[in-house]
């Protein structure tokens, strides 16, 4: 009888209850002497990963993942106007930019209300989230200068901080460069070490003052915080529309209320987070990937989280950015730790050191380089020829490249659509840039100048040197039809080189040819020493497989022979070859003598004609040798093969090697199956030694006449699999030096970052992994030195290196798998291509470069030919009928004042006419502070002579992106206390403020100043018309 009155005056309590209206306070801001919980509303949107970008965006094959972008920002913008406490960040403008032009102009004067209330609030501000391990930081700049001048023009806003959460790892050009350089006052991100976050929140130093740049220090640092976990909310706390979090349930009328629950447990994860950090401020990431597809799911439970959260008054809840986040920090005047170096390698567990993606998809990599080069060319031309209002242009190349230095692109983890996706995307804007690029160099070559801007008689064909060698654009597997046609009597092949570097530079040109009767001529119509070397065998299979692969059909003809001759060309110009057939009786290029050792003859090999000499052992086919007589070095080296097979995952750790992971399951050595001989070509310009390594792996060595380095093209593929094993082959160049487990390898070519065997300058580091955890991304080269000598390799795209044994460089060139390592691209790394239903594994060509010096002395060829395999040659071909090219065009042209280059330490990374006229100028100091004895010193650089005929307005020096000037940018500075300052800081050097009378630009080392420039539109140029 009285559980039946209990329960009847229960169901009469409850059916008295009314639900109604409540309005939730949003409005809160900080609370001094309150624990302040910061809720940052965001979204993390892949520019292509699983799906291409443009499936990301509309939607599309959903059957891989149910992600649209497109509804994210709808959802989001009218989840904003319905409230205007209510905040939200956005990062990745490749997408925001898509969404912006679908909107009406009233949608958009309310988005712009949006943001200039900071409701909406543009974090990072690129085209992507970079990657921080394999793109070069000319491309890092180049994506993020797309994004911050649309937000600029746009919104007249300028991002205050680095958001990069995502990338696996991150740099020390991350943190100076494209952070404190950028005008960014805090740096956010996720993924670090597993092992250095737990002593970090162990010692709450989860947040720290970054100094990237030993040469820039102090200068330049940055506030960087790294999130306690991932970049997701604390657990309970992951509201989108499917996701299993207990939303809070405040309607009284209705079953499970649970605001006291929910308010308990947002408290106890906000006092737990709290632990691990200092001051009174923590920042909940209140978002994932592609979230807020339908932002009111979020944005409900946050308001009643922020409303009854702060009525129990134990914690303070409030809707914030990253910037208001920042600015709390500063605010309460605490003094931080300093860090300094980088944070990699990135392991997320004992065995899963993500440093192979460093290599993966190495032709990706490749073509990604590539077109970063000709990116930069074709700005250069599009200046110096004068820019149309119509016609081709540089854009959708910038759009490409901008999206391919994504974290899941440039990297190789993404899928093989979207792979196939990103290159076609940069196939569509080479042609759109080779168009305008002929066009330029048709025009600045014409004897005659012309005023207005019109088509010139001269059809070029392109191509480009790729590290010396060229491409037209498939001539890294030797096909360029220009130079493969039959020169009959009378006609002959113009070759116009163009240099992008601000100095004059000398290179050997090579390009294919049918005939072994030919003569070279400069522009001055003098016969040039030239030589003609076959091509060898595995190079003839790769170009007709690929040929045919690529282009759909064979190649017409097959050259025979590799036509090489030394060139050189000014600064920011061009110079003219002339090739045509020899006459029967007069001079022609020397064939190059080959010389194969015989089974019976033993003993050593010298190869190279200056100062270089490589030795051979002709018994075991290999290196054994360097030496210079002029830097009087004289070394024991080797080079060899091997390959790691990959761990499948079959142990008790279920982790295998794939996209990301590099677990390798022992090492293997390559040798050769059969005793191949050396094969070695002799001649005026080079010297070769050919060498078959394998069934699947052969390389060419060469020496050139005059260069004190040698050069390596490999070739290797496909790797083979039908052992059930993946592998993962590398090179190694061993020497006898004393190297204390020490070398030093790029910050994505720029800084030099010392690196230790098994050891990091932050946490005592638990060995798990011996090779994967010491191996570190490689952009520009690495280098190993003793008491004596040094030796450098530097590379031409990004690759995973170390040096696992004393005295040793290693490389990883190329990865193939049978399993994935669980890390969610859910695809097997194993790329093909294929000719109709014939799958062949991918074989990769690429080239590396070798140097021994005296210690103390490699700086300069690692900063000097490191500029040339970055900005190789640009070549245009043309056919003519008989000797009139000097009569009819200029055979040699500069863009600056005759006499008058680049200092040998500085660099020109962007020159640009800007669609309002502007030209926007970077230059780059190359070296760092005590890198070089005499040129890590203050350089000038004398804007009037740089610029040869034109007269300059107003120079205005901006941030590195160009959305600010620089000396505003310095004035909002956050100046932040640290509490173990280096007091044996080297002292900084800068340039000071450039006099517009002088005009003369001064940079410090490491240092890179941007500037917009105005010129006087009265003044005609003296080649083409403006």
């Amino acid at each position: 009888m009285a559980i039946a009155v209990f329960l009847l005056v229960f169901f009469a309590a409850f059916i008295s209850a009314q639900s109604s209206y409540i309005k939730y306070n949003t409005s809160q801001d900080v609370v001094e002497g309150k624990l302040n919980v910061h809720l940052v509303p965001h979204t993390h949107d892949d520019v292509g990963w699983l799906k291409t970008v443009d499936q990301y965006y509309v939607g599309a094959n959903n059957s891989i993942r149910g992600a649209c972008v497109q509804n994210v920002l709808d959802s989001v913008f009218e989840a904003l106007l319905a409230d205007k406490n209510r905040k939200f960040i956005y990062v990745e403008q490749a997408f925001f930019q898509r969404w912006w032009r679908q909107q009406s102009e009233t949608d958009q004067g309310l988005v712009k209300e949006l943001v200039k209330s900071g409701q909406l609030e543009f974090i990072n501000g690129g085209m992507c989230m970079h990657d921080e391990a394999t793109p070069h930081y000319i491309d890092m700049i180049d994506q993020t200068t797309l994004g911050h001048r649309f937000i600029k023009r746009e919104f007249d806003q300028v991002p205050r901080v680095g958001w990069q959460i995502d990338p696996f790892g991150h740099s020390a050009i991350q943190a100076y460069l494209l952070g404190a350089e950028m005008g960014f006052d805090s740096l956010f991100f996720a993924r670090i070490d597993y092992q250095d976050r737990t002593k970090r929140k162990d010692e709450k130093n989860l947040e720290v003052v970054w100094r990237g740049s030993k040469s820039l220090g102090s200068s330049s640092q940055i506030f960087t915080g790294v999130f306690p976990r991932h970049y997701d909310p604390p657990d309970g706390f992951v509201f989108e529309l499917n996701d299993v979090s207990p939303p809070v349930q405040d309607d009284v009328s209705l079953f499970d209320y649970n605001v006291q629950e929910r308010v308990n447990d947002f408290v106890a994860a906000a006092f737990l987070q709290a632990n691990v950090t200092r001051t009174n401020h923590i920042m909940w990431t209140m978002g994932t990937d592609f979230r807020y597809q339908y932002a009111r799911t979020w944005f409900r439970q946050m308001d009643k989280l922020i409303h009854y959260v702060n009525k129990d008054g134990r914690v303070n809840a409030l809707y914030s950015t990253p910037s208001i986040y920042t600015d709390a920090k500063y605010a309460t005047n605490e003094s931080w730790q300093v860090k300094t170096g980088d944070f990699f390698p990135y392991a997320d567990k004992p065995n899963a050191y993500w440093t192979g993606y460093f290599t993966s998809r190495p032709a990706f990599k490749g073509y990604v380089r590539m077109m970063s080069s000709y990116y930069l060319v074709s700005r250069q031309l599009e200046f110096l020829s004068g820019r149309s209002s119509s016609g081709s242009t540089t854009d959708t190349l910038a759009d490409a490249l901008a999206i391919a230095q994504h974290h899941d692109a440039v990297t190789g983890t993404q899928r093989q659509h979207v792979a196939d996706d990103y290159s076609k995307r940069l196939s569509m804007g080479y042609a759109e840039a080779e168009e305008l690029v002929s066009l330029s160099l048709a025009r600045l070559s014409e004897s005659i100048p012309q005023t207005g801007y019109r088509d010139p008689i001269t059809e070029f064909k392109q191509a480009k040197i790729i590290n010396l060698h060229i491409d037209c654009p498939l001539l890294n597997i030797s096909y360029c039809p220009p130079s493969e046609t039959n020169l009959s009597p009378g006609k002959s092949l113009v070759v116009v080189v163009y240099n992008p570097l601000g100095w004059k530079r000398g290179d050997i040109i090579r390009i294919p040819v049918i005939s072994d009767s030919v003569i070279v001529r400069n522009s001055d119509g003098i016969e040039i020493e030239s030589q003609l070397l076959p091509i060898d065998l595995t190079s003839l299979n790769v170009r007709n497989f690929y040929v045919k692969a690529y282009l759909g059909e064979s190649p017409s003809v097959t050259p025979k022979y590799w036509l090489a001759f030394s060139a050189s060309a000014p600064p920011l110009g061009f110079s003219t070859y002339i090739v045509s057939s020899a006459k029967q009786t007069g001079s022609r290029s020397t064939m190059s003598t080959v010389h194969t050792p015989l089974g019976s003859e033993s003993g050593n090999i010298e190869v190279g004609q200056g100062n270089l000499k490589l030795i051979y052992d002709v018994d075991e086919g290999k290196l054994i040798q360097y030496s210079n007589s002029k830097s009087m070095v004289k070394a024991s080296i080797e080079q060899s093969y091997s390959f790691y097979s990959a761990n499948d995952g079959s142990d008790k750790d279920s982790q295998a090697s794939g996209a990301y992971v590099f677990r390798p399951n022992g090492t293997f050595p390559i040798k050769p199956e059969v005793q191949a001989p050396l094969t070695v070509f002799r001649g005026p310009v080079l010297d070769e030694v050919h060498q078959q390594i394998n069934a699947w792996i052969s390389q060419i060595t060469r020496v050139y006449k005059g260069m004190e380095h040698a050069e390596i093209e490999f070739t290797v593929g496909p790797i083979p699999i039908d052992d059930g094993i993946g592998k993962e082959v590398t090179t190694q160049f061993t020497t006898t030096m004393k190297t204390n487990k020490t070398f030093y390898s790029d910050s994505n070519g720029r800084d030099f970052v010392e690196r230790i065997r098994d050891y990091r300058t932050d946490w005592d580091l638990e060995v798990n992994q011996p090779v994967a955890g010491n191996y570190y991304p490689v952009n520009l080269g690495v280098y190993v030195q003793d008491n004596m000598t040094e030796l450098s390799v530097l590379v031409d795209r990004s690759v995973g290196g170390s040096s696992i044994v004393d005295g040793q460089i290693e490389l990883m060139l190329h990865r193939r798998f049978l399993h994935d390592d669980i890390r969610g691209v859910g695809e097997v790394l194993n790329e093909t291509v294929c000719i109709l239903d014939e799958c062949k594994g991918l074989t990769i060509k690429g080239k590396i470069y070798f140097r021994i010096d005296p210690v103390g002395k490699g700086a300069k060829w690692r900063r000097s030919v490191g500029q040339e395999i970055y900005s190789p040659f640009l070549l245009a071909f043309s056919e003519q009928d008989g000797n009139n090219w000097t009569s009819s065009h200029l055979p040699t042209f500069s863009g600056v004042d005759s006499f008058y280059s680049l200092p040998d330490n500085v660099a020109m990374i962007t020159l640009q006419e800007l669609l309002d006229g502007k030209v926007l100028l970077r230059l780059a100091h190359l070296y760092e502070v005590g890198e070089d004895e005499d040129l890590s010193v203050m350089a000038n650089v004398e804007l009037k002579k740089l610029f040869r005929d034109k007269k300059i307005g107003k120079v205005t020096e901006t941030s590195l992106s160009a959305n600010q000037e620089r000396m505003e940018m310095e004035k909002r500075k956050l100046l932040w206390r640290v509490k173990n300052d280096i007091k044996d800081e080297p002292k900084i050097v800068r340039g000071g403020v450039v006099d517009p009378t002088k005009l003369v630009v001064e940079l410090g080392p490491m240092e890179i100043r941007t500037f917009l420039i105005d010129f006087d539109r009265g003044l005609s140029r003296e080649v083409a018309g403006i």
